[in-house]
């Protein structure tokens, strides 16, 4: 969707029919709008509302709408005693797996070990003394935590690890309208960057947008029918 026709619905949502009443709102403040409503919207698809099962992933809708997000990053790993570690990109929203390979002593070459699960770094301790679940070579199992904008990964010392591989939700592309002030940097944009999820995800968009302007300016009629546009779309 080009960045005028989103303009166009947007203000088309918010003003009462054949009437102009808010169509004094300025373009960044519409920009801004949209780009934080995208950025609710990705968070609570990730999120899901089933426990037992990953929220991106809850149906195959939901992976065909993410699929946009889905990124994967090589990672410069560094070495601790129990454990090694590397910088989450900068572009992180949210965890969904590890790829990477195992060394040891007795076998040089290289193994894929499974990281099964994101683990809680207050259960460390335990999980690395339990028989179970502790990192294993032999086993080819270990686990992952997040802390200070890094990822852990554990190795109890027993090996290494090498060519791993980094799968996460990044953050959504910010839209920017030519000539509009970007409320980010506080500089002009010079180009347009239009929203690069699918047409029917736009729309959907369009009402995050529409419900947040809404509210800012407490006009309960438009807040009410742009979230009930989103919630039967979602």
């Amino acid at each position: 969707m080009n960045n005028t026709t989103l303009q166009l619905k947007i203000k088309q949502r918010l003003n009462k029919l054949d009437s102009s009443d808010y169509d004094n709102f300025e373009c960044w403040q519409i920009v801004e709008a949209f780009n934080k409503g995208q950025l609710q919207w990705c968070r609570r698809q990730i999120e899901g509302n089933n426990a037992a099962k990953s929220g991106g992933e809850a149906t195959t809708v939901r992976i065909d709408d993410l699929q946009v997000i889905l990124k994967e990053l090589p990672l410069d790993l560094y070495d601790h005693p129990k454990f090694v570690d590397a910088v989450l990109p900068e572009d992180y929203l949210g965890y969904k797996r590890l790829d990477t390979y195992a060394v040891s002593e007795c076998c040089p070459d290289s193994m894929h070990i499974n990281v099964t699960y994101l683990a809680e770094e207050e259960n460390i301790s335990i999980l690395l003394d339990d028989y179970l679940k502790k990192p294993s070579f032999e086993w080819g199992e270990t686990f992952c935590t997040l802390i200070a904008n890094r990822i852990r990964i554990y190795t109890n010392g027993e090996f290494g690890l090498t060519d791993t591989k980094l799968m996460y939700y990044r953050m959504p592309r910010r839209i920017q309208v030519t000539g509009c002030l970007d409320p980010y940097t506080l500089q002009v944009a010079t180009e347009d960057v239009t929203c690069e999820f699918k047409e029917d995800i736009a729309e959907i968009l369009v009402d995050e947008a529409v419900k947040i302007l809404s509210g800012d300016i407490e006009s309960i009629t438009q807040y009410q029918l742009a979230q009930s546009s989103e919630q039967l779309n979602t």
